[in-house]
């Protein structure tokens, strides 16, 4: 079992149930998802950066992306239906508590010139999205190898019923959230 789950289950939810003034500890926020997403721009023509991304993106998450294609053409920005627009992951279960895990002590303390994440990211449903604007801050992925530096989004989505929830949550998980930044 991921260390981050065991935590979950031993200890976040009776802080929460506290915090939050729950009586059930099925009414805990939990996190459900994680998407990956990694739009590929003007390399998404080009076989070999397509690769390279997928690559790339397989060694951040532990599994193999697919890749997202347009819905519709948009001549202002140049797309047509069915080209590729993107990469994108989505980790549930053991793979989502280790990828947290690697992102919360490993990767963000990584980023240069870090004061934390903001605290106002959070949408109508109640999920987390923040940007990570270089992706050579994982571990995983070698520096040597990669031809260009992308950026990705990650959503983390929660079965949270307030923004409250969804922050407490975060914060039970040691997120670097910064409360002064808007």
């Amino acid at each position: 079992m991921a260390r981050l789950k065991n935590t979950y289950e031993k200890e976040i939810i009776i802080k929460l149930m506290s915090k939050l003034s729950l009586k059930n500890k099925h009414d805990v926020p939990k996190i459900l998802k994680i998407i990956l997403n990694m739009g590929l721009g003007e390399d998404a023509s080009d076989g070999k950066k397509i690769k390279a991304c997928i690559d790339d993106m397989a060694l951040i998450a532990g599994q193999k992306p697919i890749v997202t294609k347009f819905k519709q053409s948009i001549s202002n920005f140049k797309t047509r239906k069915g080209s590729n627009a993107g990469i994108k992951v989505t980790l549930r279960a053991q793979k989502m508590y280790e990828f947290m895990d690697r992102l919360v002590n490993i990767a963000l303390p990584r980023i240069k010139d870090f004061r934390g994440l903001s605290s106002k990211s959070i949408d109508n449903s109640f999920n987390y999205s923040f940007g990570i604007k270089e992706h050579i801050i994982f571990p995983e992925v070698n520096f040597d190898k990669v031809d260009k530096i992308r950026g990705l989004d990650v959503t983390i989505v929660t079965s949270s019923k307030s923004k409250e929830g969804t922050l407490e949550l975060l914060k039970e998980f040691n997120f670097p959230l910064n409360e002064k930044i808007n």
